[in-house]
């Protein structure tokens, strides 16, 4: 069992900086989960006291059943997976790949099997007489991968392994991991800032901000669902538009009001105990960009639409789509829609905001109202 338990987990710096705050998080055997959120955040400090290259100021830590607080890093039965590839540059790929297996005096038979096995899985095998230096940074993390592979650990822990690479490489690389723990089907513990990597490898995402967690969830659940303001505004891209408004009441139905304009909240969002409070009340309303659209049938469709008028200011072609930049009742706002809608820079667009997606949050507490 590869199960990870972090408990009651504090970690506080001399000086009392205190980095991690009361972090509980289970996460299960076989599961690839991902620790997301801005520099500073908590994130790769959690990964290093898992690892045990951290201490742990306070609460426990299990590694399946066993507490590992004051277990040593080589004994726990875990793999880390640097940012910088961490390999020796003297050695070659098949001898940073044995490295570890050769300080634990494993039998050389076995090591060469171990080493030439992930070496298959990893697209290696022509390249083990290699020098790191005569490698690519996409090969290099393959090789660290590998190194890490060979130890057959209950744990993999990677710290922001693609962030040295290229754009085509990262994507690349992203594919490779995926595929890697479907093979190998051990648990992952994964640490990055870029929510593009989260949403598109995570089983489960966990979102940090200032050493707390704010939201664990799967990946659709927290697009869908975000609990507050930072985890809408974190999770998606371009990030979701967060308009002043109102809460108003239209004979017993209750909408949005910015600006001119009225939105209605539909019951899925909540019923009277939800929104009666804040009647009147400003709330924030959260629209993403992919959700507001300029399709003739959008428009048509006043049931489940409103629309309003977006002026805009720049549009950014991105290939299948274009990004509108633009203000809607002097509020900005940006509108995501396919390319082979005609409008551009200067035009006051008829657009129509799917009422079915709409987010609302308290602007005090920065909670979801009606999740």
């Amino acid at each position: 069992m590869a199960n990870i338990s972090l408990r009651h987990i504090k970690k506080v710096y001399p000086g009392n900086v205190e980095v991690i705050d009361d972090l509980n998080l289970e996460i299960r055997d076989k599961e690839f989960i991902i620790l997301v959120g801005p520099s500073g955040c908590g994130k790769s400090t959690t990964l290093r006291m898992i690892a045990g290259l951290e201490d742990i100021s306070g609460g426990e830590l299990y590694i399946g059943d066993r507490l590992v607080n004051d277990v040593a890093p080589k004994d726990r039965d875990i793999a880390m997976v640097f940012q910088n590839y961490a390999l020796y540059p003297h050695m070659t790929v098949y001898k940073n790949m044995a490295f570890g297996l050769n300080l634990r005096k494993v039998d050389k038979n076995i090591i060469d099997q171990k080493v030439r096995e992930a070496a298959k899985i990893l697209d290696l095998e022509h390249l083990l007489d290699r020098k790191p230096k005569a490698l690519s940074g996409g090969q290099r993390q393959r090789v660290a991968l590998g190194r890490a592979m060979v130890r057959d650990p209950a744990v993999f822990l990677l710290d922001e392994p693609l962030s040295n690479l290229d754009a085509k490489l990262r994507t690349q690389m992203r594919t490779e991991i995926t595929k890697l723990h479907k093979k190998l089907n051990t648990t992952f513990v994964y640490v990055t800032h870029d929510q593009t990597e989260a949403m598109t490898m995570g089983d489960r995402i966990v979102v940090m901000k200032d050493g707390k967690i704010q939201q664990a969830d799967t990946p659709q659940t927290l697009y869908d669902s975000p609990c507050n303001l930072f985890v809408a505004g974190f999770i998606g891209s371009p990030q979701m538009n967060f308009i002043d408004a109102k809460i108003t009441k239209v004979g017993e139905e209750y909408a949005v009001l910015f600006g001119s304009y009225t939105i209605p909240i539909h019951n899925g969002r909540g019923g009277k105990d939800v929104f009666e409070p804040y009647v009147g009340k400003p709330v924030v309303l959260g629209i993403r960009p992919e959700d507001i659209h300029a399709e003739p049938i959008m428009l048509a469709s006043t049931d489940d639409n409103a629309i309003i008028d977006v002026t805009v200011e720049l549009a950014e072609l991105m290939g299948a789509e274009i990004y509108l930049h633009g203000t809607c009742s002097g509020v900005p706002i940006v509108v995501r829609t396919p390319s082979r809608v005609a409008i551009k820079a200067g035009d006051t667009a008829r657009l129509a905001v799917d009422c079915n997606k709409i987010h609302l949050f308290d602007p005090e507490t920065t909670r979801a109202i009606g999740m």
